[in-house]
């Protein structure tokens, strides 16, 4: 499986992390969609840190209450998912009221990945998502009686401020996200956040 890698620089005066997340495609499934600081590390003026991934996709849920920017999923399950393969799960919640995932099969959409969501479900207590080489990358207000379907669209998006990894961002809200593409032989990219605080990609 082809390791993709970014290598953030901190040249600015100034500290805060690096966070990589990635845009959701356009979607049909309701409620709002939002992406996750993917990966995210402090990063100090005049130091670097560098980020590798795979495609290997999970499914992940999350206590969350109500989801919206400015809250963390932290991931409280994470499981293995392919689109191709196995790329359907229930959330439910067991007989003991423990919210789990269950019932993992091939008989999603191929391509996508489904989280249905079962009667017991609790409005408003937990979010449920897709992540990417262990790390959420979107979520969802979990609700019952719905079906989230995640089509994967990998793109990666890099931005400096104060983030850590799980946290929702208002993609509307952010500025000076900068896009790093990835394509062919070319998996290893920098990006340098100057003395103008302004990301450059090479």
């Amino acid at each position: 499986m082809t390791i993709y890698s970014l290598t953030c620089v901190n040249n600015s005066q100034i500290s805060g992390s690096f966070a990589v997340f990635q845009k959701a495609p356009p979607s049909t499934m309701p409620g709002n969609v939002f992406s996750l600081a993917w990966f995210a590390r402090p990063t100090a003026p005049s130091t670097r840190v560098t980020f590798s991934w795979d495609l290997a996709y999970s499914f992940t849920w999350s206590e969350t209450g109500i989801l919206k920017p400015g809250i963390n999923f932290d991931a409280s399950q994470v499981v293995p998912a392919d689109p191709n393969a196995q790329n359907l799960i229930q959330l439910k919640q067991d007989a003991y009221g423990a919210t789990t995932f269950a019932n993992p099969s091939s008989a999603g959409a191929l391509g996508s990945l489904t989280i249905q969501q079962l009667s017991n479900v609790v409005p408003n207590q937990t979010s449920v998502g897709i992540g990417m080489a262990g790390s959420g990358t979107f979520a969802v207000q979990a609700q019952p009686n719905m079906t989230a379907v995640f089509t994967p669209h990998p793109n990666y998006w890099v931005i400096f401020g104060n983030f850590e990894t799980g946290d929702v961002i208002d993609i509307e809200d952010v500025t000076g996200a900068i896009e790093v593409t990835y394509g062919g032989a070319l998996t290893s990219r920098t990006a340098v956040l100057g003395l103008d605080n302004i990301i450059t990609v090479s």
